[in-house]
């Protein structure tokens, strides 16, 4: 009967759950079906390790029982908290941390649901097709002298999704802000000979809803200002949900300086569709706080518009379109023809655009007169290796270019910035926060 009561309530609790992401994180919706998959793996894992646990003394066992299910009560506790009180409301350095516990947690748990469904997937095979009749296997097991294979991976999956565990976290608290400076050259052949050697500072993805302190924002300002950097663009995403995650970050944002000026334009984050509103007019009045804060802290917006700089009669121009995404998941915004209108007699152009997909799937199908686009987006995944040798992300499979210089067969070139910020998981593995430095030579 127990058991009868159990499978009606997992369909309709699954149910329900999905109703509620729609409800208060709409956006989100498409992923419920990973949170299932994710909750399935919990209670598969639970049932293998289950015996073991009942069997310690029960302070430790409860103690134990609480341990396991409380990231499954923390991801309860945020669908449910956010309807009722909406997340953009939510303290950010407390939600930053419980969506990094929540995703540390479940990813340090794939590890031994894998290795143990690979192991019952041996056991499987070997009842199914009777690889040994009993009396052998008795007689196997009574010469064993070691670990089964079985338990083997079982041991193997703990003792991975424990390393898993401790990097992860490392991640969070130490490799996060640990700022890395990429230098690059690049040759623009039409670039006008007083703008030769032009250093232009890039950053990203900031995510400033993600940040817990001041001081690690402080830092990367005063090493971006002691490169002394005739300009510095930012490609979009400065908040996560809302534009008052970025209030906090005012003044220190103002000590930014460039003698050519700071400019940004818009990511898919900035534009507030990650939350739900409560009318039209209050999305509106976020898009609004935000181009108010842009102002006051003295960067230029370049939403489908441009900017033409001239020393000696020579010009140069920096172009600007809003967020322009492949993937139905993302605005498409961006305007290339607007934003290039009044550049047709400029020799030389540089282009903002968040998203590098529009440079494969616009800029260069469609042959613009653009030498350099500047995006970001990727983060690089946060988690990869980079070496000399090795260049590997999980962003590969998602995006044709997720990370560095790229350059097509006209001469036309991308730049991937990796982030300076973060969001969903608040660390980095081996993808660190990047501030890049570009010398234009003509």
């Amino acid at each position: 009967m127990k058991s009868r009561v159990v499978y009606f309530l997992l369909p309709v609790l699954f149910i329900l759950g999905y109703l509620l992401i729609v409800f208060s994180m709409p956006k989100y919706a498409g992923s419920y079906f990973i949170f299932v998959l994710l909750i399935l793996g919990d209670l598969y894992l639970w049932s293998s390790i289950k015996k073991a646990v009942f069997n310690y003394r029960k302070w430790l066992m409860v103690l134990i029982s609480a341990l396991y299910w409380l990231p499954f009560l923390s991801l309860i506790f945020l669908v449910v908290g956010s309807l009722i009180v909406p997340i953009i409301n939510w303290n950010d350095v407390f939600r930053t941390y419980l969506v990094g516990f929540i995703l540390v947690f479940y990813t340090a748990k794939l590890f031994p649901i894998i290795f143990l469904l690979l192991a019952d997937i041996i056991r499987l095979i070997d009842r199914v097709f009777h690889l040994m009749d009993k009396e052998k296997r008795e007689k196997v097991r009574e010469g064993q002298s070691g670990i089964t294979r079985i338990k083997f991976l079982q041991y193997l999956g703990y003792i991975t999704g424990g390393l898993v565990l401790g990097t992860m976290f490392t991640g969070m608290f130490k490799w996060v802000h640990q700022f890395n400076v990429v230098r690059e050259k690049i040759r623009i052949p039409d670039l006008p000979q007083p703008f030769n050697n032009l250093k232009v500072v890039q950053i990203s993805d900031m995510h400033l809803g993600s940040w817990t302190s001041l001081k690690p924002l402080e830092q990367a300002i005063e090493m971006i200002n002691g490169m002394n950097p005739d300009m510095i663009l930012f490609t979009g995403d400065i908040v996560n949900f809302a534009t008052k995650e970025a209030f906090r970050f005012e003044e220190t944002l103002k000590k930014l300086d460039a003698p050519m000026g700071i400019y940004t334009t818009l990511g898919n984050h900035d534009y507030g569709d990650y939350v739900k509103w409560p009318t039209p007019e209050a999305k509106q009045k976020n898009m609004d706080d935000l181009y108010a804060f842009f102002d006051r802290i003295g960067w230029k917006m370049l939403n489908n518009e441009n900017v033409i700089f001239e020393r000696n009669g020579e010009k140069f121009a920096l172009v600007g379109v809003e967020n322009w995404g492949a993937s139905p998941r993302f605005p498409k915004y961006g305007d290339i023809k607007k934003a290039l209108r009044g550049t047709e007699d400029v020799p030389a152009r540089i282009l903002m655009s968040h998203d590098p997909t529009h440079w494969d799937d616009v800029i260069v199908p469609g042959g613009y007169p653009v030498d350099l686009t500047l995006s970001g987006h990727t983060h690089g995944f946060q988690i990869g290796i980079e070496t000399q040798e090795v260049k590997w992300s999980p962003a590969k499979w998602m995006y044709k270019h997720w990370a560095g210089l790229y350059h097509d067969n006209n001469g036309r070139y991308l730049y991937v910035n990796r982030g300076l910020g973060v969001i969903g998981y608040p660390g980095r593995i081996g993808i660190l926060p990047e501030i890049t430095v570009l010398e234009l030579v003509a």
